[in-house]
């Protein structure tokens, strides 16, 4: 694309302009994911379900993810704001729809943090462990929002850089004990996972289910639309970059993983310490001990990117008219969203804090405010599903493929968003649909009676658009 088809418009949102590389924004979406996470604890689950059709279900997933990106791409190769996956539907299906999905999609990333940071606390006293101490989770929790609102408040390049790194070392650790692995089982992945012994349908799907969790937080490279170079190039690229990648990792794992607990005492669906247990069953512990710290950053870089899409997406939602117009203020020398970012950060802590004054585990709290967040990352990616081809027809650029993708993505959407509440979970997790239900309704029932907000097209927002 000539940058002659470029227009930028010129309103200021006081974030600075055009600063990140395509490798900090793919930094972005890639930290979102978490990818360490995968391995460490939601391989061994889905393991639990689908059992040798493991590396199917995140094969699936990953057609899943790849489809959804070209439904994001319809709008992030044509216009780029900081207001992520909310602009984009608001822009195809209307402002309504567009604030329930920011609505739903600030919720994901706030609870997602919240959930990091119980993954974070976890590990992290695991490895204390080792050392015969432990500290407090709530102590644990607040040095490590600390430091993730003084990185985030600082500057967006500081967090995307810290990232990227932090992400690039863990993978490749685990990539090279996959190497191993696989070395010492003379690369044989095994006749039961390509045949996929006792798979059936119904465990292929629960699997699907949690292999899609994997993914969320994919699209977030869509939130840093001004901060972003050549954002019209890069951010497409990053969105599919991202789930490419990463999918191609989780299902060169899943096989791996599978593999290696063949023969074992312990079952990869049971094991707690997954990589550390295979690190030492190939006579490589010390990659056990670091997978483990990496893996503690890991879960904290996530929450540090997720503070990052979520506080853009609320500047944006302010410049609306939709949240108090305090939120869209900007550091003057940061050039950082400082209200939003404090605010994120304030309930991220906030939300682990109180429930683990009300006596539930660290990991009880991982995983309700982990779920509880997946149903905003769905609705948000069924809402641009259906967006997509709809803005297309719009401008008169719909063709008969567009329709077809977009119809396969939220098809394979509605597996995970269906599986995850029928049949209905046990008690507390039943509650957690009802929870996230309401909290769309009065998102709703807020964009209706609100006075102050204003159309899309009267929003000072910088947009990069495409003229033909």
């Amino acid at each position: 694309m000539s940058n002659s088809a470029v227009n930028v418009q010129a309103q200021k949102t006081g974030l600075r302009s055009q600063c990140l590389s395509f490798i900090e924004v793919l930094g972005q979406s890639i930290a979102n994911i978490a990818p360490t996470a995968t391995p460490a604890i939601t391989i061994p689950v889905v393991f639990a379900t689908a059992g040798n059709g493991t590396w199917l279900a995140y094969l699936f997933a990953t057609v899943a993810i790849i489809l959804l990106s070209v439904q994001i791409n319809v709008f992030s190769k044509r216009s780029a704001t900081p207001g992520a996956l909310y602009t984009y539907v608001s822009q195809g299906l209307g402002s309504a729809s567009g604030f329930v999905t920011g609505s739903g999609l600030v919720l994901a990333y706030l609870l997602t943090s919240s959930a990091v940071l119980c993954g974070y606390t976890n590990y992290a006293n695991n490895l204390f462990g080792y050392l015969g101490f432990q500290i407090s989770p709530a102590i644990l929790i607040i040095a490590g929002i600390i430091v993730a609102w003084a990185i985030t408040y600082k500057g967006v390049q500081i967090s995307a850089k810290i990232m990227l790194i932090i992400e690039a070392i863990s993978v490749s650790l685990i990539i090279i004990l996959g190497i191993i692995v696989l070395f010492n089982h003379n690369f044989n992945i095994g006749a039961d996972q390509i045949t996929l012994k006792g798979v059936s349908f119904s465990s292929l799907r629960f699997g699907l289910v949690f292999a899609f969790f994997s993914f969320v937080g994919f699209e977030s490279a869509t939130a840093m639309g001004h901060e972003a170079k050549n954002p019209l190039r890069n951010i497409p690229k990053a969105v599919m970059g991202s789930g490419i990648f990463v999918g191609v990792f989780f299902v060169a794992m899943s096989l791996i993983m599978v593999m290696g607990f063949v023969g074992s005492k312990t079952s990869l669906g049971a094991s707690t310490a997954p990589l550390t247990y295979l690190a030492e069953q190939s006579h490589v512990g010390i990659f056990g001990l670091l997978i483990s710290i990496c893996a503690t950053v890991s879960f904290w870089s996530c929450g540090v990117a997720c503070i990052t899409a979520a506080a853009r997406v609320m500047l944006s939602m302010s410049k609306q008219g939709l949240i108090p117009a305090a939120v869209a203020k900007c550091h003057k020398t940061n050039d950082t969203p400082h209200i939003a970012i404090a605010i994120s950060c304030i309930v991220i802590a906030g939300v682990p804090l109180v429930l683990l004054l009300l006596r539930n585990s660290v990991m009880d709290v991982y995983n309700y405010t982990g779920t509880l967040s997946v149903y905003g990352f769905l609705i948000s990616y069924v809402f641009i599903a259906i967006a997509a081809p709809v803005h297309l027809f719009k401008i008169r650029e719909l063709k008969p493929h567009n329709v077809v993708t977009a119809v396969f993505a939220t098809a394979l959407l509605c597996i995970p968003l269906v599986g995850s509440v029928y049949p209905l979970p046990t008690y507390p997790m039943v509650i957690l649909p009802f929870i996230f239900l309401a909290w769309l309704l009065l998102s709703l029932v807020w964009y209706f009676i609100n006075p102050s907000k204003k159309p899309l097209d009267k929003v000072e927002i910088p947009k990069i658009e495409v003229f033909e």
